[in-house]
């Protein structure tokens, strides 16, 4: 028997308890949810024009076995996606994460700049709205900030302009890089600089000698700010790893005569309210694997590349060799662990994940502007 919901004919899913997905369309698909991490930033935190970066061009891919080919960047509505990912979330349990060295980061952070000129704010570029914190605007006030959009190279040329395009309109200064090649360090050292040359005018002025310029590097855990900082100066100074909670503790480092740079841990609001960003983060690696079950997150992945017109579950149903009827993640991952791992859910639902986190599946944001 099959069911049509929100216009599309679907297989219906097995029951699912309250831990797991609830794999079907959500039922209002024009209905757009509040953006509980909305972005706020205005141009009369920046005296210079935006300035806006973009680093290399690609077209959106589907990689098949090392092959690469061309895929058509279909529009997609991102309203009806929040909305289905915030339906298909509601019975999950919370995602919270929120490790002790958080809560000192934070408190010393706060300390710190009072100090620094320039702060840089590193988000992941695949999911720019939910790696922002949202007391970030309040902590930083008046100060210049630079916004980072890390991992570019997981994101199409589109998804790139339309962010460019968001922030620009924004009057925020945009630099996308790729931390683990160094893509866009040098442009960041550039414009961090540029940003606060009024610094030793104001001390020339005042008959002090002048000092480096002091950046802080601030951002979720996981999204590359460690990388950034060795890549700039091309030694490993600060300790990266491809996983949440590697740095714990606030550390200088010097960066020529002229810049020091603020490393700092990955700070998360004490209790996420957004299950959907939280989620995401989650796809992303963004936050502790202990805060989240496997199978229930990679069985939303799945769900969400079904419906991206550059993957789709065609797709995905070629790369694993399985077929399901339907759209649902749950049932996939179940099929996918019957064939590739004796049946374990668990190391299915990581093998999904990891083939997202590896670009797998192409160019993929999670994530455009509104």
């Amino acid at each position: 028997m099959t069911l049509q919901l929100s216009g599309r004919w679907f297989l219906p899913c097995p029951h699912v308890s309250t831990h797991s997905i609830q794999c079907r369309t959500s039922p209002y698909p024009n209905l757009k949810f509040p953006q509980t991490r909305a972005l706020s930033a205005t141009a009369s935190l920046f005296s210079p024009p935006p300035a806006i970066q973009i680093v290399g061009g690609k077209t959106p891919t589907w990689r098949e076995n090392g092959s690469v080919t061309e895929a058509v960047d279909d529009e997609i509505d991102w309203a009806e996606m929040d909305a289905d990912l915030y339906y298909w979330t509601r019975a999950l349990r919370p995602v919270q994460w929120y490790p002790g060295h958080i809560a000192k980061t934070e408190k010393e952070l706060k300390e710190q700049l009072k100090l620094i000129d320039v702060v840089i704010e590193v988000r992941d570029a695949r999911i720019p709205l939910s790696t922002t914190h949202p007391q970030m605007d309040l902590w930083l006030g008046n100060r210049k900030r630079i916004l980072v959009l890390n991992r570019e190279d997981m994101i199409s040329t589109a998804d790139r302009n339309a962010w460019a395009m968001h922030f620009s309109r924004q009057g925020t200064k945009v630099v996308f890089s790729n931390g683990q090649l160094g893509m866009g360090t040098m442009k960041l050292s550039r414009l961090a600089k540029s940003l606060a040359a009024g610094v030793n005018v104001k001390r020339r002025a005042k008959g002090l000698l002048p000092r480096p310029v002091r950046a802080g590097i601030v951002g979720y855990p996981n999204v590359g700010k460690s990388s950034l900082i060795n890549r700039l100066l091309k030694r490993r100074m600060c300790p990266a790893a491809p996983r949440p909670g590697v740095t714990r503790e606030l550390k200088w480092v010097r960066f020529g005569k002229d810049l020091e740079l603020l490393d700092s841990p990955g700070i998360l609001p004490m209790r996420i309210s957004d299950q959907a960003a939280a989620i995401k983060l989650a796809i992303c690696d963004d936050i502790g694997e202990r805060s989240y079950d496997v199978a229930d997150v990679a069985a939303i992945l799945v769900q969400m590349l079904a419906k991206l017109p550059t993957v789709g579950m065609k797709a995905l149903q070629n790369r694993y060799k399985i077929d399901v009827d339907g759209q649902c993640g749950k049932m996939f991952i179940e099929k996918l662990a019957l064939r590739l791992f004796n049946g374990d859910v668990h190391q299915a639902a990581f093998r999904v994940l990891s083939d997202f986190r590896k670009g797998k599946f192409g160019w993929v944001a999670l994530e455009r502007p509104r």
